[in-house]
């Protein structure tokens, strides 16, 4: 739970601004606004979104800066109330929907300061996903960088050892690794891994559209990652009750529910929420042009900007955006069907071992599970 969570971190003073007013758009506003937001995700070539923990409050996880979140009980000398356990929880409809809008090809990338590990057991493709405070769940080698995904919490924190080791056998049969397994759970003093900031970073700069659920945007550097995409010139759209640290850069603000705002967003793209089978873990998307190692895209963009200097005599400042392997992707119903059927394809795959190194994406890290 994460008031165990929140209970195992070092102390620390600056937790932020918690127990504001939660405010609630009226019933004809919030659909306009909603259907400006749907119209906005139509639009949008590459769309990102940032999740915080309101969006597992309904998965009867208490967030922290709430009315009833852990650290405002903390600062009221009173006890949080909670409904579950990590194990026990499930995927609200937020993480249902936000892995059927990947499956669609609306949301090219998730980035979340969760540690519930509710985003991976709803499924939800590892290569496109930045969990950058870490996971209740995985623990990693520190000497390969194998990550194990496991069925249950770690329990230990501050990227310690677990007191297991890497059993990666070596090229040529050699024996295994045998780095220590350190938890993957920051504490207050711990820097991001780089490896899912650097992705972070990459796809916030390379969005058109950041979209923010449940969460206050107060802890750097995760909560100023929008503002990239808004200085690459994109959208921001900030879904929260309670008032954010960039309501004023935000093109789009939105006060309702999380769950309320996913479901009606889903209904006007046309989109069904799929019901939540157990804990699925899905490593792959199955690869297009829209996941690439790190530095990849950046050293391509210049490429054509070079190209088009010559041609035209004057630079293009913004990125070009870019479309999958296939090319147009036709729409059918609201949904960018190849997109669906090549992403959902390779999870099946996946989840069946029937992998095919030769048509997966390019990745620069190694993933390992447990399920």
């Amino acid at each position: 739970m994460s008031v165990d969570y929140a209970a195992g971190l070092s102390p620390y003073a600056n937790k932020g601004v918690c127990g504001l007013p939660e405010v609630f758009d009226q019933s004809e506003e919030l659909h306009a606004k909603l259907e400006t937001l749907a119209q906005l995700v139509r639009d949008s070539q590459y769309m990102v979104v940032h999740s915080g923990a309101g969006i597992s409050t309904s998965a009867g996880i208490p967030d922290f800066r709430g009315p009833k979140g852990v650290w405002t009980m903390e600062e009221k000398g009173e006890t949080p109330h909670f409904d579950t356990t990590f194990e026990a929880a499930k995927p609200s409809l937020t993480h249902m929907a936000l892995l059927q809008l990947q499956r669609a090809g609306y949301l090219k990338y998730l980035i979340s300061q969760n540690v519930d590990g509710l985003h991976v057991r709803s499924g939800f493709p590892r290569d496109r996903l930045s969990e950058l405070h870490g996971n209740m769940f995985v623990e990693e080698c520190e000497k390969c960088g194998k990550q194990y995904v496991r069925d249950t919490v770690i329990g230990i924190m501050g990227l310690k050892p677990t007191g297991r080791y890497c059993e990666v056998t070596r090229s040529r049969g050699l024996r295994s690794c045998r780095g220590r397994l350190i938890s993957t759970i920051l504490d207050w003093e711990d820097s991001l891994p780089d490896r899912d900031l650097n992705r972070a970073d990459e796809a916030s700069r390379r969005a058109d559209l950041a979209l923010t659920l449940g969460t206050s945007l107060q802890i750097k550097p995760s909560g100023d990652l929008p503002l990239l995409t808004k200085r690459s010139g994109g959208k921001v759209v900030i879904v929260n009750l309670q008032p954010t640290k960039h309501d004023k850069q935000a093109s789009l603000r939105i006060h309702g529910y999380v769950d309320e705002v996913m479901s009606q967003l889903m209904r006007l793209l046309g989109l069904e929420v799929p019901e939540w089978a157990g804990p699925a873990l899905c490593e792959t998307s199955g690869g297009d042009a829209d996941i690439l190692p790190y530095g990849a895209w950046k050293k391509e963009v210049k490429l054509e900007l070079k190209v088009e200097e010559k041609e035209s005599g004057g630079l293009r400042t913004k990125a070009p955006k870019r479309r999958g392997q296939a090319g147009e992707v036709r729409k059918e119903g609201g949904v960018k069907k190849e997109e669906e059927e090549d992403s959902a394809e390779a999870c099946k795959r996946e989840a069946l071992g029937d992998t095919h190194p030769e048509s997966a994406p390019s990745v620069f890290f190694h993933l390992g599970s447990s399920f």
